[in-house]
């Protein structure tokens, strides 16, 4: 007979709703992110800015994201995981241009989101704070100014450098205190590190094409914002559609099964994007993106609960906010990657502008040409981004990663 789960002050609740609120949440942040990646290309023309400039609205998330979470475990132990979810709830709802929607979480999060973790009274560690906001802030920026400067730029360069350094000065702090600010040695357990990677390529390929392919349907294919964000919608109703049976199929088939089928549906998903044209079919269009996101749902949800359901309770809160920190780094890392490989390419294979005063239609033909080999070559990136997370998922353990499961077994 199942017991009722207990909050940390002793009160049944239904976890069930909980986790309900939570995907509701996580598909309003999802949904808000496909919002800004279909409206880019119309925020370029309007302030007559570069890819790599537009986006920065989207590495500013990431930015602060990268920043804020490792001090997102130390918060949860000391303010509990009801107050912060109610707390990021509430920000979402100013700030996001889908409030209405992002209202509907609040009312049912401060009802039914109850604390299952305990607290306790921490003391925060200001050089902890200080080394990892100057260290990701600085490795983020890096990255994300690259597609705008180049990677061999001196103020690119310094800035990843210093990153790095501080970044390396933030682990050894963690290492030597007794109770660290964010907790790495999370990583001694292999399938955590190993769904960190695979959680952080997947995301990678998911943020870098949701930003790339908006681009090629407004700017090659003259598509409104309107009608590309329909063409964008079915993929992400793909994430709340499989998030209720997702759970189901992790207790059945385990995350290894999982994980590979769903790297494979990324993989094959991603492959005819690579031989676009200007008269590709906007059906293939939707329907590739959807399988993609059927893919990263199947891949991202169960190897971070495999993932999580490795470490003692004890480490879940530092487990989170390190996996949700290298997910956000690898994000932007691979999102200027993506950019910088679609401008570079773009930029070689563009004639030259004495061609556009003689022969302005050859002049046309071969910048659609060279903009379409752009775009080729940054969803080749991406397959590749793909390929290593298939390969990467093999290495998963086979069988059952139900926590439940796990501590029948260990008891």
């Amino acid at each position: 007979m199942n017991k009722q789960p207990t909050d940390i002050h002793g009160k049944a609740y239904n976890r069930n709703l909980l986790v309900l609120v939570l995907i509701i949440g996580s598909f309003c942040t999802v949904l808000n992110g496909t919002l800004l990646s279909t409206a880019l290309p119309s925020i370029m023309r309007s302030f007559n800015i570069s890819t790599a400039t537009a986006e920065w609205l989207s590495t500013a998330f990431l930015l602060v994201n990268g920043v804020m979470i490792p001090i997102s475990a130390w918060l949860i132990n000391r303010f509990g995981s009801r107050k912060m979810y109610l707390s990021a709830m509430s920000i979402f709802f100013i700030g996001t241009v889908i409030a209405a929607i992002a209202g509907i979480v609040i009312i049912l999060a401060f009802f039914l989101i109850k604390d299952v973790l305990p607290t306790k009274k921490e003391k925060i560690d200001v050089w902890s704070v200080t080394t990892s906001t100057l260290g990701f802030g600085s490795l983020l920026y890096g990255f994300s100014e690259a597609g705008n400067k180049g990677w061999t730029n001196p103020e690119i360069l310094g800035f990843i450098g210093f990153g790095i350094i501080f970044v390396i000065l933030f682990g050894i702090r963690q290492l030597k205190m007794d109770d660290p600010f964010l907790d790495i040695t999370v990583f001694k357990h292999f399938e955590f590190s190993l769904a960190a990677a695979l959680s952080g390529i997947t995301n990678l390929a998911m943020v870098g094409i949701e930003m790339v392919l908006p681009l090629y349907i407004q700017n090659l294919r003259g598509v409104s914002a309107f009608h590309s964000g329909l063409m964008l919608l079915p993929g992400a109703l793909m994430i709340g559609i499989m998030s209720p049976i997702i759970g189901r199929l992790f207790d059945k088939y385990g995350a290894r099964k999982m994980a590979i089928t769903g790297m494979t549906l990324l993989t094959i998903g991603t492959i005819p994007f690579v031989f676009l044209t200007e008269q590709s079919s906007y059906t293939m269009i939707i329907i590739l993106y959807a399988i993609r996101m059927v893919g990263v749902a199947l891949v991202m949800m169960n190897v971070t609960t495999s993932g999580m359901n490795s470490l003692p309770l004890n480490k879940i809160s530092h487990g989170t906010a390190v996996n949700n920190t290298f997910r956000q780094v690898l994000s932007s890392i691979g999102t200027a990657i993506l950019v910088s490989v679609l401008t570079t390419t773009t930029n070689n294979n563009m004639p030259g502008k004495s061609l556009l005063h003689a022969l302005p239609l050859e002049y046309k033909t071969r910048a659609i040409s060279a903009t379409l080999d752009g775009f080729h070559a940054s969803f080749a990136m991406s397959i590749l981004f793909s390929l290593i997370a298939l390969v990467l998922a093999f290495f998963l353990k086979k069988g059952n990663r139900a926590r439940e499961h796990q501590e029948k077994v260990d008891g």
